[in-house]
């Protein structure tokens, strides 16, 4: 009877010169480790280059096959399939080929890739097979698989290293929800009982080794996982000359470089690893830092338990020879915050649902490409089509979101309308498809107009459809208030418009991409027309926003009452539009976002005209009104918490109708008196290796500097040389470290660069010149 589970690892196995597919499952029996019957790989070329093509192969005494399919080119081009028993013969074939100028076509999908995207399996999958019972699993030879809808309860493992500037392993910690462990080198000694001493590195990786074997997860989770940790074990028992056995099945964990990055990739057949920050990002979480004490600050409310988080090693030294029992602590602590944000986040849930509704592994990061081409291309296949090859050069870029030229000024009730998932919406409704395109091109008088000389089929697609579904399951998702699942379709729809416009993906169309944006210029401006025909104005447009005044007399009732009725009236008149001209089921839907009891559109420093994508304003929420910035300095990392608070308490000021003369005034004269110190400090990140700045040294690189030369002279490790964060001040001297300034600060340089900047974004609207008051100010000193 046939079983059901969810794919961890997928490997090649070659055997007599063979390839089969070894997929390790998860299921509720436990592991299953599935091989495939043997599995040709293959690609395609042109049917008119067939015969020079078998003579080249045969002349290189490359054995393959090759078939005649009826697929072909979105050039209407027949095509044949070469197929090769492994990849050896596959690549050699490939490279001989491009070498004489024949064109290859689908010639970069993995075997493994391929294999499950035209099963359709994302994920979850059935299988058969011949079985056999091993201790700690299930083999499956000459397996057979379909696809399933099949949900998966992982066991994880955090994973946490300690270890010298030099790379020594000090201790490794594992944690779980039922489990915890730290292994520790040196003699044995009173601590936690979870704490396991071993003599030595070798005696380290060997029980480490034991007690994965034992707890068998199908996870491991850190932070920094694969390039830091698991490279750094890999390399380790490597030097000791000792496999590290943390595989399934007794196999060994293998490290990889990436090409032309500096991210690694790591294999450990039967368990996946994957790394928290690679993670959170991949589920669009950002943070000034991704450290694990900035993100589980941000996420959690706490950190570290440590009294110097920035210059960690150095404790870390120092515990491993004075302290064991505490390091050890602070290892396992590492370990349980990495859990706790990985179950805060419900990330798992999310790269879970990723893979289920993609395919993508569960450690693939970013991958919208990949996730595009697993959905799209075994329904073209089965259309008649191959995909076309990435475009050469990288393709020309599309025109980006329409954003209008913004009316600057200080408002009251101001309504945003937002059009719901513009961009899918638009694909959805206009059939923007690139067999689509294929297809209307041929039968253009009964096609959809596009931009750019593009036209659509009517029925002859599949991304709306795909689009619907995920619209729907979205939809569901809300209404179950399933916030992982949600983001995983929001973040999957939104990536379609960027992935067609991409010149690293196969389907890529300048023509796609623009009937995509191009038409939401169109419906945008369009859409602020009708607005304006009813009387109010619209003061900005942002990609899939429409900021609209209703005038200041308008109260808040009425305020909410107008944007419930322009919703209404936009939606009902594309409905009727797209109908009428078009003979289209309309899809597009605005909805009442937003309404701002006042708001503040600034100007470009130093001119007249309107800024983008920078405004504020007070919001009506159900919770009460609460002030929100968009593009301004609040939001930026390196502003000092001095400029942070001027803003946000001269804007509620404005808001509110107060006079802010004298605020502003009294702030000015607490920080040349020097009452607001502790407000002026900068934190700013060094994002490479001191040494690789050499032309323009910025501030924080000099002050940078200064500190480990002060820590050079006075025998204390160096700690900004390979990046890291820094916080400094601006003296008279010029930047200076916190921890070493020993010169005034130069209150002239905050007055002009946090407080004038700030002040000069609103201080115009209500009357008032930042320089006039200050030299009002200065007169009244002088």
């Amino acid at each position: 009877m046939p079983q059901q589970g969810f794919v961890l690892t997928r490997q090649i196995v070659e055997t007599d010169g063979k390839t089969s597919l070894m997929l390790w499952l998860n299921t509720v029996d436990g592991p299953v480790k599935l091989i495939t019957e043997p599995q040709k790989s293959c690609f395609f070329i042109r049917q008119e280059q067939r015969s020079s093509v078998v003579r080249m192969l045969s002349d290189a005494r490359v054995e393959h096959s090759i078939n005649d399919l009826n697929l072909k080119t979105f050039a209407q081009q027949p095509i044949s399939a070469l197929y090769f028993d492994n990849p050896a013969q596959t690549y050699q074939a490939r490279d001989l080929l491009k070498g004489q100028g024949v064109v290859c076509y689908e010639d970069d999908i993995r075997l493994a890739d391929r294999y499950l995207m035209e099963r359709f399996i994302c994920g979850s999958l059935c299988f058969s097979g011949n079985t056999r019972q091993y201790p700690d699993y299930v083999l499956v030879e000459h397996a057979r698989v379909k696809r399933a809808d099949y949900q998966p309860q992982f066991r994880y493992l955090s994973l946490d290293i300690e270890c010298s500037a030099q790379g020594q392993l000090f201790s490794v910690g594992l944690s779980a929800p039922d489990y915890r462990l730290v292994i520790m080198i040196g003699a044995v000694q009173s601590g936690p009982e979870w704490i396991h001493w071993v003599a030595d590195e070798k005696a380290l990786l060997q029980a480490l080794i034991t007690n994965v074997e034992d707890y068998d997860p199908d996870l491991f989770i850190g932070w920094n996982l694969v390039n830091f940790d698991f490279k750094l074990l890999i390399e380790r028992a490597a030097r000791l000359r000792l496999p590290l056995s943390l595989g399934r099945g007794n196999s060994a964990a293998s490290w990889r470089d990436g090409r032309e990055t500096n991210q690694g990739f790591v294999t450990v057949p039967g368990r996946v690893v994957i790394d928290g920050i690679d993670g959170l990002k991949t589920a669009t979480y950002q943070f000034d830092s991704f450290s694990l004490e900035h993100v589980s600050q941000q996420l959690l409310g706490k950190g570290k338990a440590t009294e110097d988080v920035d210059n960690r090693l150095a404790a870390i030294e120092h515990d491993f020879q004075h302290n064991k029992v505490k390091l050890a602590e602070y290892n396992l602590q590492d370990c349980v915050l990495v859990e706790e944000i990985f179950s805060h986040t419900r990330l798992l849930d999310f790269l879970t649902l990723r893979s289920r509704l993609t395919g993508l592994e569960l450690d693939r990061s970013g991958g919208s490409v990949a996730a595009f081409t697993n959905l799209y291309l075994p329904r073209l296949h089965r259309a008649g089509y191959i995909a076309p090859n990435l475009p050469a050069g990288g393709g020309l870029a599309s025109p980006g979101g329409y954003v209008m030229e913004s009316h600057p000024g200080l408002y009251k009730q101001v309504l945003v309308l937002d059009f719901k998932s513009l961009y899918p919406s638009i694909i959805r409704t206009f059939k923007i498809d690139p067999m689509g395109l294929t297809e209307g091109l041929l039968e253009p008088d009964k096609a959809i107009p596009g931009f750019r000389g593009a036209v659509f089929h009517r029925t002859r697609h599949f991304l709306p459809e795909i689009i619907a579904s995920l619209w729907a399951q979205r939809d569901e998702a809300k209404q179950q208030q399933d916030a992982a699942r949600s983001q995983a379709i929001k973040i999957l729809m939104n990536s379609f418009y960027g992935v067609l416009g991409s010149g690293g993906c196969r389907f890529y169309d300048t023509r796609l991409a623009s009937s995509i944006t191009l038409r939401g210029h169109d419906i945008m401006q369009t859409t602020a027309r009708w607005i304006e025909e009813q009387g109010h104005q619209v003061i900005y447009g942002d990609t899939d926003s429409t900021f609209v005044w209703l005038g200041d007399d308008t109260t808040d009732q009425q305020a909410a009452e107008q944007g419930r009725q322009l919703e209404q009236l936009i939606n009902q008149r594309w409905q009727r539009k797209l109908r009428e001209e078009l003979d289209l089921e309309c899809f597009l839907e605005i909805e009442f976002e937003s309404h701002f009891k006042r708001f503040v559109m600034p100007t470009i420093r130093g001119s007249e005209q309107g800024s983008k994508k920078r405004y504020a304003g007070l919001k009506a929420t159900d919770k009460g009104d609460k002030l929100v910035f968009k593009g301004l300095e609040s939001v930026r990392s390196d502003w000092t918490a001095l400029a942070k608070h001027f803003q946000t308490r001269l804007y509620e000021m404005v808001f509110a109708d107060k006079d802010v003369l004298a605020f502003v005034r009294e702030l000015i004269e607490q920080v040349k008196a020097g009452e607001l110190d502790e407000q002026l400090v900068y934190r700013k990140r060094l994002r490479k290796p001191l040494t690789s700045y050499v032309k323009n040294i910025p501030p924080h690189v000099r002050a940078a500097r200064l500190a480990d030369e002060q820590n050079k002279t006075l025998g204390k490790p160096l700690r900004y040389q390979h990046k890291g964060w820094i916080h400094y001040v601006i003296t008279l001297n010029g930047p200076q470290p916190v921890e070493y300034q020993n010169a005034p600060l130069d209150y002239e340089h905050y007055i002009e660069r946090q407080i004038r900047p700030v002040a000069e974004g609103i201080l115009p609207f209500v009357g008032e010149d930042f320089d006039t008051l200050v030299s009002q100010q200065m007169g009244l000193f002088g």
